[in-house]
């Protein structure tokens, strides 16, 4: 076969095209490479008097890695300890699952001094990332 016989193409919506051709190749791949993911999704929501979700964390679990995926919680209730106790409602679930080590991403302007509080440490960033911020990755040890 020759690259002749392929032809590169744009796709419009690629979660309905080609999204699962795509992710299931790699996950057959990386499942070769590296064994079961077990995958699994966390989330842990701050309730209002009314039990309507105000805010929270969704974290994924992968091998034995915590990705913070999202963490936020509104201007109003911010200082209240609400994002350490979903920060650590989160972590324990995951150490109680197996996980070892814990990462997120962040942006310069959002809250990486309360990730470094919390006993993140910075491994990268992109600057410019969007224009005249940062683009900030950190990781913690869950396990000692």
């Amino acid at each position: 076969m020759t690259n002749d016989a392929y032809t590169i193409v744009p796709v419009e919506k690629p979660e309905e095209a080609a999204w699962g051709i795509i992710g299931n190749g790699l996950q057959q791949f990386n499942l070769q490479q590296a064994g079961p993911e077990q995958f699994t999704r966390l989330c842990f929501a701050v309730l209002s008097s009314e039990e309507v979700i105000v805010g929270g964390v969704l974290g994924e679990l992968y091998w034995d890695w915590l990705h913070i995926d999202l963490m936020w919680i509104p201007d109003e209730l911010r200082g209240r300890g609400l994002g350490q106790r979903l920060l650590a409602a989160i972590e324990a679930e995951a150490r109680r699952r197996g996980a070892k080590h814990a990462f997120l991403d962040t942006f310069s302007f959002q809250a990486p001094e309360f990730y470094r509080k919390q006993g993140y440490r910075l491994f990268g960033s992109l600057p410019g990332f969007p224009s005249g911020f940062e683009r900030l990755f950190l990781t913690k040890a869950l396990v000692e």
